[in-house]
């Protein structure tokens, strides 16, 4: 079956099988290997992408339901030059470790974001229930988010 959709701001047409999840067609069709497939059972979020400007998990996302649709993944939230504010809070205030959940993450923080300019730290909480992290016992990745909403705000007050 061909699809057609963006990714990332840019046009894609794809033949898939029907049952082929969108994970693997951006893994393996598209290389873009920043989704990560950490569990397939919808239980991780290292595979978040937004579809349409919601958070996703794209092991449970069939590549067809993305016909005529917008994805972004983690290499879509990252400018040509430097990095994404929630990108930069995560590194400033050590919010990752192994980097294996990090997109996911990430990607999780900049749809509350969008929704949210400046959200609780329980929101936050909320907003990455439904992505694992292993390694940093959350408490810097929510002050990184904290963070990114801080500098976002600044630099909107700025322009």
């Amino acid at each position: 079956m061909e699809i057609s959709f963006r990714v990332n701001s840019r046009a894609i047409r794809a033949e898939v099988e029907p049952r082929l999840l969108l994970v693997h067609l951006l893994r393996e069709q598209l290389r873009l290997t920043g989704v990560h497939i950490g569990c397939d059972t919808t239980q991780c979020g290292a595979c978040s992408v937004l579809l349409d400007g919601r958070l996703v998990k794209s092991c449970t996302v069939l590549a067809v339901q993305a016909d005529g649709r917008e994805v972004v993944t983690i290499e879509g939230v990252t400018p040509d030059t430097g990095l994404h504010p929630v990108q930069d809070a995560f590194q400033a205030c050590h919010g990752l470790q192994c980097g294996f959940c990090t997109p996911g993450m990430v990607m999780a923080a900049v749809e509350l974001l969008e929704r949210r300019p400046q959200p609780t730290d329980n929101e936050i909480r909320e907003a990455i229930r439904g992505n694992r992290c292993r390694c940093t016992g959350y408490q810097n990745i929510v002050k990184a988010i904290r963070t990114a909403g801080e500098s976002m705000r600044e630099a909107e007050a700025r322009s």
